[in-house]
């Protein structure tokens, strides 16, 4: 069984533990939809129109 996937409430970051590996906040959902995948966030159009800076798994939609 794959573990749980929780998002971040304030960057969309996903993670499975408790705190956000991207900003480090700890206000997280279970609640989420969609995923993106950016891995070269500088050369990425996606990336820069939501303010997304660090190569990451993100939900699309966090609730």
């Amino acid at each position: 069984m794959l573990p749980r996937e929780f998002a971040c409430k304030k960057c969309k970051a996903l993670t499975t533990g408790k705190m956000c590996s991207v900003c480090k906040s700890t206000e997280l959902s279970k609640d989420w939809f969609g995923i993106l995948l950016i891995l070269h966030p500088e050369k990425s159009k996606v990336a820069a129109t939501l303010g997304i800076s660090v190569p990451h798994k993100y939900a699309l939609k966090v609730t």
